[in-house]
């Protein structure tokens, strides 16, 4: 491939970007809140690069519309970029049934009836976990399981905002692991690797966090008197799609394949437990991947264009000032690492944020020898590390409502999020810089 003249001034549509949508949803959330509205969503994230678009477009007048059209399809029809698509409905189609037939509660409430009263607080940890692995969603999970967690907190004279944080720090646990979360998918699909692969890079920093913050949860739990949290009712048959799923997604099992077995086994049970219909199954289904459509056209606008800024010279640019303050394969992986954090403090949307993040990203894999699972993985988990933490993200935001607590109060109990951190650095820190691209 020809290699471009760094530009900066091709950057300018993600700066606008930015701009618009950071500027717009810091003044709504803080500034001049809109009652009963979150105030980094008043601003439609397609709007605001359907604008970037359009920047991106009167740029470079040595190319004609027509070439720049062109140049848009190219980014568009990357094999990656439609394959991620496709996933995107299934996953959509999934959590739609998955949530009508009563799936997810039914397993929240089943594995908090099998965990002892006084270790609900780590029960609530490892549920989230497993939840938001088979579910695939952080916003998901934390919306079936922040009620509950205010049930045992209540019930079990708890703190309330520890009860939540410890259910966001799960649910981000899943959301960075899960073979059918749209993270995974845009961090895998945009740099041309498999899932299971991403998934054994991934699990070495991310599990020993979570072990760690299970660790000091259950020290917790022996400390805490134990008292009774609540009696939950579940249904088994409705719980097994689940565990399925979350099976055959570890065993590496192909993900259309796992989310078509998953789709076809909730429907089965919600008819036969009464809980679905014909008509509502396929209701669900649709309602799902609607909820997917807004992520689907982000991420078309985004692959048109980053196509763009690419030819303008754009990510010459950022890989120059890169090249300038790092070297050598770890210095690679910090750039790579911070590129996705800042996307994601700036957007509040960590799949916004891969997918804004990943084709400058795999650039600098290629230029500082950083093996692509790696940079998947560094895509993924830096992407979740922010967008769990940050108190105007959705994660947080939808948890605060849910539990009448502020955003900023849950914070101090985001123990995985900031031990993933934590664990992020180690292993840029130990990772040989010698180690030659696979």
């Amino acid at each position: 491939m020809e290699k471009k003249k760094a530009n900066a001034w091709a950057l300018l549509p993600i700066v606008l970007f930015l701009v618009l949508y950071l500027g717009n949803g810091i003044y709504f959330e803080y500034i001049r809140p809109a009652d009963g509205q979150m105030g980094f969503y008043i601003m439609s994230v397609v709007v605001a690069f359907s604008v970037a678009l359009i920047v991106a477009f009167v740029q470079n007048r040595g190319l004609s519309f027509e070439e720049k059209i062109h140049l848009s399809a190219q980014g568009i029809g990357d094999d990656n970029i439609t394959i991620m698509l496709f996933i995107f409905l299934m996953a959509g189609a999934f959590g739609g049934i998955a949530s009508a037939a009563g799936g997810a509660e039914s397993t929240a409430n089943l594995l908090l009836y099998l965990i002892p009263a006084n270790f609900a607080i780590p029960g609530l940890f490892l549920i989230a976990c497993l939840i938001s692995m088979a579910m695939g969603t952080s916003v998901g999970t934390i919306t079936v399981l922040v009620p509950i967690a205010a049930a045992v907190a209540q019930n079990g004279g708890l703190s309330l905002p520890f009860c939540v944080g410890t259910v966001v720090g799960g649910a981000m646990f899943g959301d960075n692991l899960s073979f059918i979360s749209d993270t995974t998918i845009a961090a895998t699909k945009t740099q041309g690797v498999e899932m299971k692969d991403k998934f054994r890079t991934n699990i070495r920093v991310a599990l020993p966090a979570a072990v760690i913050t299970f660790v000091i949860l259950i020290v917790y739990a022996i400390c805490t008197d134990s008292q009774m949290v609540g009696d939950y009712t579940f249904s088994i048959p409705a719980a097994i799609p689940y565990f399925i799923v979350l099976i055959l997604s570890i065993l590496g099992i192909n993900v259309f394949l796992v989310l078509l077995i998953g789709i076809v086994l909730f429907l089965i049970v919600g008819i036969g437990s009464g809980t679905l219909t014909y008509a509502t199954a396929f209701s669900a289904m649709g309602d799902g991947t609607s909820g997917m459509f807004e992520t689907m056209i982000v991420a078309i606008l985004v692959a048109a264009i980053a196509a763009l800024m690419r030819e303008y010279g754009g990510f010459e640019a950022i890989l120059q000032f890169i090249r300038k303050h790092f070297s050598g394969r770890r210095g690679g992986m910090v750039g790579i690492a911070l590129l996705t954090g800042l996307m994601d403090i700036a957007t509040a949307n960590n799949t916004v944020a891969i997918v804004i993040a990943a084709p400058i990203a795999k650039d600098i894999s290629e230029e500082f020898g950083v093996d692509a699972k790696q940079t998947a993985s560094l895509l993924d988990t830096c992407s979740c590390i922010m967008q769990g933490i940050i108190p105007y993200g959705a994660q947080l935001l939808i948890a605060a409502s849910l539990s009448s607590v502020t955003s900023l109060s849950i914070v101090p109990f985001l123990f995985y999020p900031f031990l993933l951190f934590a664990c992020v650095i180690v292993s840029i820190a130990v990772s040989k810089d010698k180690e030659a691209s696979v």
